[in-house]
């Protein structure tokens, strides 16, 4: 074992060696910090003016106000606080300016000041400009003019987004790196965990000569090696390792909440929402990463309020800051393998024996990708294989020749998506066509991205290969065909996965919870029902245990479905508090 080791001295982003950073980002310099700044720019001089006084009439003895009247002039001034190491909390520009408009100096701002929060003052008229910003530079919030009297329409808005500039973690994330081997299951899934909480990492292999010095350096552990930014070694991490090298919460608070949410795609983001913003002591338990197969999604386009569509990506993360501002509590990388119930309390066990228990459950687990049952397939899971988007793996399908699996929308994104990497990409669905299943704006978009093809009526019958999947075999009409194919994405329906709810809740044939009326149907009464009354329409066969979004039986598999459905569970839960 080499002694050399993994701990260095690293130089930081400005270059000098050593330099003390705050806890907040902001370099150290004793006594004396700098206020925040509060950049306001506008081409009109008596707005800009307005803005800069109301801003410090309000701000002053905590912030520092900075005014600009032109988008070049405002990033000179942002360049010149960089330099210095002040900090800017917000960047509040006008959108119709001359030379650059405001969305435009945002979107150079934010490689300046990424964490500054990014609001845009706007006519009436360019409300729709506004609305697609919010894509382009995840605008946080726009303002329309006039906003007088400010006590009501602007100090309001200003005060919610410097406390979440405050309450957000803005140190610059350290360099952590991931060694492994390019045909690993387990380096993929490692990747994937840390792009679905969009940790930066540089990815090494395992024969580079930075990957190999690192695993000696190590003492040969098991790959993949995570090596994290202080210099600490996680050979073979687990989920929960992981999570805990990030930073995540993966423990409780508390033992005893009101409701507790097991599941973190938009059913249960959406009921943590509500369920904090309305007083409850809320906990979220998600098993892999907050978003769900919705968070994997390259772009969704038909969800209400995002006219020019908004990556899963995009969506969960704004999720997941709305549940944390209203003071949800986010455990990730814990997984709930059973519930029980102990007089009027809920309780939840997790896998590492951790017990939580609540006045309330909700069931918002969503589902999972079915498996492809084909000869060769499990192999090269991971290697060649992948169940859902796998975004990180786009980027390496240039010039490659991809497969998808699959006719519903999921795979219509995923196909859109891999186009714009893959020399060719090839659906092979089993219905005679994707109209069926797949909403008509992406069928369109399919048929006018020239390098995607549509084969009908055919189905994958088997995977080859060595190290990695190198070719599929693929039925077609009068016989069998190989295509030569190193990437294939499945999406062929999903399954519950609610076998640890198997003797508590009641289930359909295929798994899904059984819900509300579907209970009492035909005048039947589930055998665990207690109560005098009918259950609720989410409410499950144990009373106070609810299911919300696609884990439901009968439920739509739509975000938009899911979101309300979380809204709703929660209303019920207060009924039922109320009546408990």
């Amino acid at each position: 074992m080499t002694d050399r080791p993994l701990r260095r001295c690293r130089r930081g982003r400005d270059g000098a060696a050593g330099r003390r950073l705050s806890p907040g980002g902001v370099p150290d310099r004793g006594d004396r910090v700098p206020k925040p700044v509060l950049l306001t720019v506008d081409d009109d001089p008596g707005v800009s003016r307005a803005v800069a006084r109301d801003l410090r009439r309000r701000y002053a003895g905590s912030y520092r106000i900075v005014r600009a009247e032109s988008g070049r002039q405002a990033l000179e001034a942002l360049g010149e606080l960089r330099l210095r190491g002040d900090d800017t909390a917000m960047l509040l520009a006008d959108h119709r300016m001359p030379e650059m408009t405001g969305v435009e100096f945002l979107e150079r701002a934010m490689d300046l000041f990424p964490f500054a929060r990014r609001v845009l003052l706007t006519a009436y008229a360019d409300t729709d400009a506004a609305i697609r910003a919010i894509n382009v530079v995840d605008l946080d919030h726009y303002l329309l003019k006039p906003w007088n009297p400010p006590e009501e329409k602007f100090y309001p808005v200003i005060d919610a987004q410097l406390d979440a500039w405050e309450r957000a973690d803005r140190r610059s994330p350290g360099e952590l790196r991931v060694v492994g081997h390019r045909w690993s299951s387990r380096s993929y899934e490692v990747r994937d965990f840390l792009a679905r909480h969009q940790v930066p990492y540089t990815w090494l292999l395992d024969a580079d000569p930075e990957g190999a010095e690192l695993v000696a350096a190590a003492g040969a552990p098991e790959l993949p090696l995570v090596v994290t930014a202080e210099g600490a070694a996680l050979p073979a991490p687990s989920d929960a390792e992981l999570a805990a090298a990030i930073g995540l919460p993966t423990t409780p608070s508390t033992g005893f909440y009101d409701l507790i949410v097991v599941g973190g795609g938009p059913s249960g983001l959406g009921a943590a929402v509500y369920g904090a913003s309305e007083g409850l002591k809320t906990v979220v338990v998600e098993r892999r990463a907050l978003g769900g197969q919705a968070g994997q999604s390259s772009r969704i386009e038909n969800y209400l309020g995002f006219p020019d569509g908004v990556s899963g990506a995009q969506l969960a993360d704004r999720a997941r800051r709305q549940a944390d501002r209203f003071g949800a509590e986010l455990l990730q990388a814990g997984e709930v393998v059973a519930l029980e119930s102990r007089g009027t309390a809920r309780v939840a066990r997790l896998s590492d024996g951790t017990e939580i228990a609540a006045h309330a459950v909700i069931l918002a687990t969503g589902v999972s990708y079915r498996r492809l049952a084909a000869p060769g397939v499990d192999d090269f899971v991971g290697r060649g294989v992948y169940y859902g988007a796998a975004l990180t793996e786009a980027p390496s399908c240039v010039d490659e020749e991809v497969a998808i699996v699959g006719g519903a929308n999921s795979a219509g994104q995923a196909a859109v998506h891999l186009a714009k990497y893959a020399k060719k990409v090839h659906i092979i669905v089993r219905a005679d066509g994707l109209e069926r299943s797949m909403s008509h704006y992406l069928v369109e978009q399919i048929a006018a991205t020239p390098n995607i093809e549509v084969h009908t009526g055919k189905a994958v019958c088997g995977a080859e290969g060595g190290d990695r999947l190198e070719r599929l075999t693929v039925r077609w009409p009068g016989g069998l065909r190989t295509i030569d194919a190193h990437w294939l994405f499945v999406f062929i329906g999903a399954e519950p996965g609610t076998d640890w709810l198997d003797g508590y809740v009641e289930r359909d044939r295929l798994g899904y919870v059984v819900t509300g009326p579907d209970l009492v149907a035909g005048g039947r009464r589930p055998a665990r029902w207690t109560l005098g009354r009918q259950p609720y329409h989410l409410e499950t066969s144990v009373p106070g245990v609810f299911a919300a979004g696609d884990v439901r039986s009968e439920s739509m598999k739509r975000v938009a479905s899911a979101v309300g459905d979380g809204a709703m569970a929660v209303a019920l839960v207060h009924r039922y508090l109320e009546q408990a």
